[in-house]
């Protein structure tokens, strides 16, 4: 396969996938919307699915296309690597501390893609149940103090 027919299967692809990470997560927010949404839309906590699937079945999915798609974007600029050079030499200069900008700037996207890995998250202790539930519990139980 030649290098521009390869170029243009690797481009067809990473539109697929981009068409499909913004599509699932507009599905993911829009439509299986979460749980708070669900009480405040249809009164009680019901399950909504996509063909068999729930937000959080959908959520991997969404994840999975993402990685794949970011795997085609590195493809994508090791195949227009020459393209890149000559544009940034071009209209940029490549000076010294252009350089440097833009090795700080993939730094930092290369830290924004990393840091979840480091995260640890805060844990807290959350009450059972939802929020009208736990509030009726404690009124009904403050009346039956107040009696």
């Amino acid at each position: 396969m030649s290098k521009m027919k390869l170029n243009i299967w690797i481009d067809l692809l990473l539109l697929l996938c981009f068409s499909l990470v913004v599509g699932i997560g507009f599905l993911i927010k829009y439509v299986l919307i979460s749980g708070q949404e669900i009480w405040a839309k249809y009164g009680t906590q019901v399950n909504l699915e996509f063909l068999g699937m729930n937000r959080h079945e959908w959520g991997n999915i969404h994840l999975i296309c993402g990685v794949i798609m970011i795997f085609l974007l590195v493809l994508h600029v090791v195949y227009h690597w020459n393209l890149i050079k000559s544009m940034f030499a071009k209209f940029m200069g490549l000076s010294g501390g252009a350089l440097a900008g833009i090795s700080v700037f993939l730094l930092i996207c290369l830290s924004f893609i990393l840091l979840p890995f480091f995260i640890n998250p805060q844990v807290s202790e959350q009450a059972r149940g939802n929020k009208h539930y736990q509030i009726e519990k404690r009124m009904h139980k403050h009346q039956s103090q107040v009696k």
